[in-house]
């Protein structure tokens, strides 16, 4: 049996600002975006060559919206890999990808925190070999 994880759910205030972030800032591949019933979509987005994607999922209600940047509890919770990290930063910076601080060499690898627009704290991350 295969098994991997498919999709990640990140909740978004609007699909087209989600988008407009992950594929236009972050290089991401729109992998789908189909119209649903009631003005929603299925809106799946990633790394290119990744096997996991993440569904941007709009917020409805006032738990969902206050949800948006929170999922990680304030932690760094999403962990982006790079085979290359300067060419990554240098391309992420370029397109306003905000970092948290500047880049630091740990023993695992090289790596520096951003934040996506709706509150979410990453690591861009090159592992040691």
């Amino acid at each position: 049996m295969t098994q991997h994880l498919a999709l990640i759910a990140i909740v978004v205030p609007d699909y087209d600002a989600g988008i407009a972030f992950f594929v236009g800032q972050m290089g991401f591949t729109l992998f789908e975006d189909t119209a649903l019933e009631n003005g929603k979509r299925w809106v799946r987005v990633g790394p290119p060559g990744a096997q996991t994607a993440f569904l941007l999922a709009k917020a409805v209600g006032t738990e969902q919206v206050a949800a948006i940047g929170q999922q990680g509890g304030g932690r760094v919770w999403l962990f982006l890999q790079t085979d290359d990290f300067a060419r990554d930063y240098a391309a992420m910076t370029a397109k306003g990808v905000t970092f948290e601080e500047a880049p630091r060499d740990e023993p695992y690898g090289t790596v520096a925190v951003f934040r996506d627009p709706f509150g979410n704290r990453w690591d861009l991350i090159q592992f040691r070999n």
